[in-house]
């Protein structure tokens, strides 16, 4: 008799949703209460400022909304630019593709730069297009922090520094849904104008919660976007409905509250281990897996160090291998997720996410089945390797910093 129930549990390691902390879990199993109650506060208006932690943060405003990342890019866009304004950004991965998309479809003017995909923004080109943008009709820089169709992490700092550099006038925002709560992220420094963050990555909570950090030049941009017949149209995601309620601690819709439940019980993790360990833990994770990867003898997405992403590696089967059927196989026969290529690597890349709630032990099984399933398709690698020199890595590099 075939078995119809699957002993142990899934292993997910795609780069999101992440695995939840089993305190976060219980966090979320509360009755529905009065959204509009007196009490209600005491949940909500510690969050907006507790939240800042993770972007980096103690002078922007912070935005909830029961929505995907997908979500919060509209709520950027649409609150702070008019139709027919320009923007710039860089297209390198499948979500900085569909951020161009979406503005575009909003009616936003794009100016796209193209870079190899396994590279990331490139700072020096932006400052040019700055440059010569002398009227200043460029209203916004555009940038994927973290892109995780290929493993890369753009250095938002120096975009920053390009920005400043041309001297203009344009917002930043900064696609962080797959670093923010993982990777060292500093709004405040780097002056994000709007910086995007989804529950379902790196705060460890289930899809459904968008999150985005605000600067002042951003509201104040918001402000003078609003009552012109051109400014692009939103009202679910309209900041001037949640800064009326807001600062009471209510908001303008029926709250998602098993969410904030569980984002006040995350935000307790992250600052039980403290961001810096976090960051840190990331960082030892991720090197395990590349050194997992050079021991296969496999080249990761990413074209230079530099670029490496501490929260995905995004691994190059080799020619004639078909990534697809290695995912399926990892699923079917070890229980195993792993995260699929996307767009003009599709079939060509596996990835690993070593991001959320994971520890040593957590990612060593990631690899061993993504060896196991390498090696019942044809990929001649040496039975153990990998696992190996993750393994001695990690016996070397503790996660904890402290």
């Amino acid at each position: 008799m075939a078995a119809t129930r699957r002993p142990g549990r899934n292993h997910l390691f795609v780069p999101g949703p992440t695995n939840i902390p089993d305190r976060v879990q219980r966090a979320m199993i509360v009755p529905s209460e009065d959204h509009r109650s007196v009490d209600f506060p005491t949940l909500t208006k510690p969050l907006f400022e507790e939240t800042k932690a993770v972007f980096g943060s103690t002078e922007g405003t912070i935005f909830l909304f029961p929505a995907s990342g997908t979500g919060i890019w509209e709520s950027a866009l649409t609150n702070t630019l008019h139709r027919g304004d320009t923007v710039l950004t860089s297209r390198f991965g499948q979500f900085s593709h569909l951020w161009i998309d979406m503005a575009q479809r909003l009616g936003l003017n794009v100016i796209v730069q193209e870079e190899e995909w396994g590279t990331g923004a490139n700072p020096q080109r932006i400052e040019e297009a700055l440059r010569a943008d002398t009227n200043h009709e460029i209203k916004a820089v555009m940038t994927v922090h973290n892109e995780t169709a290929t493993g890369v992490t753009s250095d938002i700092g120096a975009v920053r520094k390009a920005i400043d550099a041309a001297s203009h006038p344009a917002l930043l925002f900064v696609d962080g849904v797959s670093s923010i709560g993982s990777l060292p992220f500093y709004a405040d420094e780097w002056k994000v104008d709007c910086a995007i963050a989804g529950s379902q990555k790196g705060l460890m909570l289930p899809a459904g919660l968008g999150v985005i950090c605000v600067s002042q030049k951003a509201l104040k941009a918001a402000e003078s976007s609003s009552g012109p017949n051109d400014r692009l149209a939103h009202v679910y995601f309209d900041w001037a409905d949640h800064q009326k309620q807001n600062g009471a601690g209510y908001f303008p819709y029926t709250p998602a509250l098993p969410l904030l439940y569980g984002l006040r019980e995350a935000l307790a993790c992250l600052r039980e281990e403290g961001l810096e360990n976090v960051y840190h833990r990331h960082a030892v994770l991720a090197e395990a897996t590349r050194q997992a990867v050079a021991a296969w003898g496999l080249k990761t997405c990413a074209k230079e160090a530099k670029w490496n992403s501490d929260t995905v590696t995004a691994i190059l089967v080799p020619e004639g291998v078909d990534a697809a059927a290695i995912i399926k196989h990892a699923f079917v026969r070890y229980n195993l997720a792993l995260g699929a290529g996307l767009s003009q690597v599709a079939g060509k890349v596996f990835r690993i996410g070593h991001v959320g709630d994971l520890n040593e032990l957590s990612l060593l099984g990631a690899i061993a089945g993504a060896e196991m399933a390498m090696l019942d398709n044809g990929v001649k690698v040496q039975p153990g390797s990998g696992v190996a020199a993750a393994s001695s890595y990690l016996r070397e590099n503790p996660l904890a910093k402290s």
